[in-house]
């Protein structure tokens, strides 16, 4: 029988909860917060891992459904912004952006042309370039899945008021400093 792991929501707060997971202190300090405030800290902690999971599960299907790793759909990624700012895209553009070498960035490339997802011709102004651009019918495709949720993202956020929005950003960078410290 297939059984699915429970979302974050259903494993419920206790592995969220530092009077649980560290009642010594010994790695979070709680002291002078009221039952109250650490339940309310332990909502933000779970609906950011229900948001972390719901975005992981978005991510695969997309890139399931195209048959795409991470790197070809940030390389398609990049070809709709460029398209949309009338960037024209060569090979070394997107190594650059992928940070991928030369060699990754033609097998990549091979790969999502004989998938049918890029076109390369000829650059319009540089004789020796090659210009890559992502196929229409896949350009369609990273619009209704990708485009979808930025698009939900940003609705979201605009819905804030400036305040709550500086709240978040001092938030979510405080999140990265600490993240990247650690790493």
């Amino acid at each position: 029988m297939h059984t699915r792991r429970k979302s974050a929501a259903a494993r419920g707060p206790a592995m969220m909860d530092p009077r649980v997971i560290d009642p010594g202190q010994q790695l979070v300090t709680f002291d002078g917060m009221g039952d109250a405030e650490i339940e309310q800290v332990v909502r933000v902690l779970m609906a950011m891992r229900a948001w972390r999971e719901s975005e992981q599960r978005i991510s695969r299907r997309s890139r399931t459904e195209m048959e795409l790793n991470e790197t070809d759909m940030e390389a398609l990624r990049f070809l709709v912004a460029s398209l949309n700012n009338g960037v024209v895209v060569t090979a070394g553009m997107l190594a650059d952006h992928l940070r991928i070498s030369t060699s990754s960035t033609t097998k990549m490339l091979d790969r999502l042309a004989k998938a049918g997802h890029i076109a390369r011709t000829p650059h319009p102004t540089d004789r020796r370039a090659v210009m890559v651009s992502i196929t229409p019918d896949t350009h369609q495709r990273v619009r209704d899945s990708v485009g979808r949720v930025h698009a939900d993202r940003f609705t979201a956020v605009a819905e804030l008021t400036p305040d709550e929005r500086e709240v978040v950003v001092r938030f979510l960078e405080r999140l990265t400093r600490g993240a990247e410290e650690t790493c």
